[in-house]
């Protein structure tokens, strides 16, 4: 049985419960399927059909056409008014366009000899060309005004004529906050920097990663081979871990080993206020900057030290290292003078010189930045189990061990 078959009411019920097999295929052409909808409308009178007979039609019409519902019923609508079911052709654009395809080719020809000037420039050119030189071609486009010229540069005609290759722009990463950290005379605002010891035959150096407490002076040395995340995150995990205080802020310079997602994530893990350093702003992180000198360099030097030597700097930085510069090596402290006109300025006073324990013991209320399971009573028989030379010593003996090490090391190619 075909379509051409279903003559009534009934077998058109019969068809939609599935109870008669009929064979048919969909139309690919949509004015053949409109003109069918008509002939069905007709063959039914849809017009005298009751409600239950028209809902029928309408879901045959649905079933048969794979139209929507509401077409549907748009086409019988169209049907009821005008006793016939036409396919409405889509009116274009009303307005003449100005500038034909051809202007626009021209123009993508005169960016390319004239390397993309700006529009200004080639609108003065197209004047020229149709002024000066007398080329017809040209007579809209010396019309033209700036602002519709880049209307035409970005349409499909100019692109697919000429396609501008341009440099990557670079992409703002939204992390951290620029600013300077207000500590407010509290500890736990650490500035942190790295310091690249070294290259030799292209070949990098180990890193050391600076990190020192604005108000404390209390500082963290790690050494690691690279500053990819892979390294740095469990560094960072195990410094913020070594100072005695809560971490509440962290500072750093624009460097991609720090401001990126996964140090970020873990900064916000532990609910530290992340900054960074503002442009043209070289004294952001001057503290840190001046204890890479002082500490770092001079600890080390500048000799080039192979990436896989880092794991000899571990026991030296979290040892010795980190008991002398903490609790044995006295730090100026600046304190601030504000002068008539409200310039301040810095002055290092030697009444003010302790050790950087020594300074946050003495800040009021300490004992309640102290970390969990941390008291005064323990860091105190740390700081007075050895005297200041002895702790130097101790230093001096881990340092030379070390070079020691890792000349062994190098010379036997280990």
């Amino acid at each position: 049985m075909s379509l051409e078959q279903l003559n009534t009411i009934d077998d058109v019920r019969h068809f939609l419960d599935g109870t008669h097999a009929v064979a048919f295929g969909v139309a690919t052409n949509k004015q053949e399927r409109y003109r069918w909808v008509q002939k069905v409308l007709v063959k039914h009178r849809y017009i005298l059909l009751g409600k239950l007979h028209k809902g029928l039609i309408t879901r045959y019409l649905m079933k048969v056409t794979s139209y929507s519902h509401a077409q549907i019923k748009r086409l019988i609508c169209q049907y009821i008014k005008t006793g016939k079911v036409t396919l409405k052709l889509a009116r274009g654009n009303g307005f003449k366009p100005t500038y034909t395809n051809a202007d626009v080719r021209l123009l993508a020809r005169m960016d390319e000899l004239h390397g993309q000037p700006s529009g200004a420039v080639l609108k003065k050119l197209c004047e020229r060309a149709h002024v000066n030189f007398n080329t017809m071609g040209y007579a809209r486009l010396a019309r033209i005004s700036v602002s519709h010229l880049y209307n035409l540069r970005a349409s499909k005609t100019y692109q697919r004529q000429r396609c501008t290759l341009t440099k990557t722009i670079p992409k703002k990463a939204p992390i951290g906050q620029r600013g300077k950290p207000q500590p407010n005379r509290q500890p736990g605002y650490i500035r942190i920097d790295s310091v690249h010891q070294g290259d030799q035959d292209k070949r990098k150096g180990v890193y050391h990663i600076n990190a020192v407490d604005e108000v404390t002076q209390m500082e963290v040395v790690f050494t690691v081979a690279r500053i990819t995340e892979e390294y740095m995150v469990p560094a960072l995990q195990e410094m913020l871990a070594a100072f005695p205080f809560k971490i509440q802020g962290f500072h750093s310079d624009n460097g991609s080993e720090y401001i990126n997602y996964s140090v970020a994530e873990l900064l916000d893990k532990m609910r530290i206020s992340f900054t960074k350093s503002r442009p043209r702003r070289s004294n952001d992180n001057g503290l840190v900057e001046s204890k890479n000198g002082s500490i770092i360099r001079k600890m080390y030097g500048y000799i080039h030290i192979p990436q896989y030597q880092a794991d000899l700097f571990k026991e030296l930085n979290s040892g010795p290292l980190y008991r002398y510069i903490n609790f044995h090596r006295p730090c100026y402290f600046p304190k601030a003078l504000t002068d008539e006109k409200g310039k301040q300025k810095k002055i290092y006073r030697y009444k003010d010189m302790m050790t950087p324990y020594e300074k946050f013991r003495s800040l009021a209320c300490a004992s309640q930045y102290l970390k969990s399971g941390m008291t005064f009573k323990k860091l105190d028989a740390f700081a007075n189990e050895i005297t200041d030379n002895e702790a130097a010593e101790q230093l001096n003996s881990a340092r030379d061990e070390l070079f020691n090490q890792l000349h062994e090391r190098l010379k036997t190619g280990s």
